[in-house]
């Protein structure tokens, strides 16, 4: 079980490096299962120890999000959708 969680944890932690450019983010698990943030090992942390979801949120809230893909239909359809509401 603790596998799957600090998998999901670091996979947060990856999906940030990638955003922002920043290679030396750290992630650190508490002995009562908890998860902080940090600039780099050793650093002050950047939030307090979180549950796992939380920890999640927090870091896919961070950094420069990514762009929504948007096909030609995605975009025909939201046209459609102004059209009818006015």
């Amino acid at each position: 079980m603790a596998g799957a969680r600090s998998t999901r944890a670091s996979a947060a932690v990856e999906r940030l490096k990638r955003r922002t450019g920043i290679t030396t983010y750290s992630m650190a698990r508490t002995g009562a299962g908890h998860f902080f943030l940090s600039e780099k090992p050793g650093a002050p942390p950047l939030c307090a120890p979180l549950e796992l979801d939380d920890f999640v949120t927090f870091v896919d809230g961070l950094g420069p999000q990514p762009e929504k893909r948007m096909t030609k239909n995605d975009i025909a359809f939201e046209k459609q959708l102004v059209r009818k509401k006015t």
